[in-house]
């Protein structure tokens, strides 16, 4: 029983270690492209990635992007995200975007599909680039 109890906390410490984040899931090795936000179409270019655990990052329609995500799946929260500043004509849909970004909460990953969406029902559909 004493061996138990000590092995325990050991087993949960192995398990802090392991990805949860939505890149577990299925986004992982992926670029994603911003096809929609709330059912209307995103004619810019956003394009999101999970690089590595814990991490995002990806390419506005004017600046790069990275950020912190560490919400098991299927919750989904961006922290720290930074971007760089060149200014170009999609400023105004790149604003639009990170908005939309930050206030998502969950995620989906189906397939070729990954849905982001929060309790508002607000919803970006992204799709696996090929």
């Amino acid at each position: 029983m004493t061996r138990l109890i000590l092995t325990l906390p050991l087993v949960a410490l192995f398990q802090c270690d392991k990805d949860e984040s939505v890149a577990a899931y299925g986004a992982a090795d992926q670029t994603w492209a911003l096809q929609e936000i709330d059912g209307q179409p995103y004619v810019a270019t956003a394009l999101l990635r999970f690089p590595e655990e814990g991490k995002i990052e990806g390419n506005a329609p004017c600046n790069s992007y990275s950020g912190t995500l560490n919400a098991p799946y299927p919750w989904f929260e961006i922290q720290d995200l930074t971007a760089t500043r060149a200014a170009c004509a999609g400023l105004e849909a790149e604003g639009f975007y990170f908005a939309a970004l930050m206030t998502m909460t969950q995620s989906e990953v189906s397939g070729g599909v990954l849905i982001l969406r929060n309790e508002d029902g607000h919803e970006m559909v992204f799709k696996a680039v090929e």
